[in-house]
């Protein structure tokens, strides 16, 4: 048995990571994140709320744990918010919950854990960590295709992964309210959040204007050939793939092909123009392998709700990596993380370029 650090989002998934955890007979320690100020003049969607950490506190209560809230409201928006303005304002398209996992909880939460004499950090996330014969830590799918979060914890590193516990990983979602119920959680049918918790709204665009307000400088739409079709408002409003919104029209459905930031040029054209068999990654960190020289036979995720698509992995550099599609892929956006799978074991990954 080991002291064990719990992070607590006052949802069903941690709440019951935390309680399996007590039932085994590890002493547990709950902690919940303060991610924005309390005053009431910043909103957030139903995740990272004020209710969330009462959630937070009465279920530690339940189960008889100590729980502690942290303020973590300028790590929050040093690391993630910032991250998610500044990717806009370059014509990208963030990814903020996989930098918040590894830039804010698990870095910060570690250190927190060393303070309590805590072994381990564990999250309600749907994935699967264990160790290899040869000593190396390992990130796989959960047992649920449909609620596993491997793509957002791609960027863990070893020394990371060698203190993180998925308790749930194991567990279908149905299993995990089932669970709940058993324990006489509160939380057992509160219901999942879907949406980035600092823009509730779903507007990115005001919010990154609000954030910075020079990104909001007009520019030209064009078609592929630099024929000019419109103006827009903003770089920030556009990702590659997006059809609605982009204040021109054709005589067939348009859709955004390229941003560049600099010239502020917005180039359109028709679906089967974001079609690609290659990209480029940055950033990336290598879990199951060292870098590969070679080329691998692998797939590749470049979406959340991507299906794999098999292809061939090498690395160019130790941080930098190439990937060749067998099939055409459509949208594959910068900014966005690629992970590299074979099976169910997280090879790697990075931000696409």
């Amino acid at each position: 048995m080991m002291r064990i650090v719990v992070a607590m989002s006052g949802g069903v998934d941690s709440s019951v990571a935390a309680a399996l955890l007590t039932e085994q007979g590890h002493d547990v320690i709950g902690l919940s994140m303060q991610l924005y100020n309390q005053r009431g003049d910043e909103t957030f969607g139903n995740c990272c709320t004020l209710d969330d950490l009462y959630d937070a506190r009465r279920v530690a209560g339940a189960i008889g744990i100590p729980h502690y809230i942290l303020n973590f409201e300028r790590q929050f928006q040093d690391t993630v918010v910032s991250n998610f303005v500044h990717e806009y304002a370059a014509g990208r398209t963030p990814l903020p919950c996989a930098h918040c996992n590894s830039d804010l909880k698990f870095s910060t939460l570690l250190d927190r854990a060393r303070g309590l004499g805590a072994e381990q950090v564990a999250t309600g996330h749907y994935a699967r960590v264990e160790q290899s014969a040869c000593g190396r830590w390992l990130l796989r799918r959960s047992a649920d295709p449909a609620k596993d979060q491997s793509y957002f914890l791609f960027s863990l590193t070893q020394p990371q992964l060698a203190r993180a516990s998925f308790p749930v990983g194991d567990l279908t979602k149905p299993e995990v309210r089932a669970q709940a119920r058993r324990l006489g959680l509160k939380v057992a049918e509160k219901p999942d959040s879907q949406e980035i918790c600092f823009v509730p709204d779903g507007d990115y665009a005001s919010f990154v204007a609000r954030k910075a307000p020079a990104v909001a400088r007009g520019g030209t739409v064009v078609d592929r050939r630099g024929a000019v079709l419109g103006s827009h408002g903003g770089v920030h409003r556009f990702t590659v793939g997006q059809r609605k919104g982009l204040g021109v029209s054709g005589p067939a459905p348009l859709y955004v092909l390229k941003i560049e930031a600099e010239s502020r040029q917005v180039t359109v054209g028709p679906r089967d123009a974001l079609e690609r068999t290659a990209l480029t990654a940055s950033g990336v960190n290598w879990v199951a392998l060292d870098a590969p020289s070679g080329w691998l036979s692998v797939s590749a995720q470049i979406r959340h709700r991507h299906r794999p698509a098999s292809g061939r992995l090498r690395a160019t550099d130790d941080d930098r990596a190439e990937f060749t599609f067998d099939e055409p892929q459509t949208a594959i956006t910068p900014g966005q993380a690629v992970v590299f799978y074979e099976g169910d074991l997280v090879i790697g990954g990075g931000w696409i370029d």
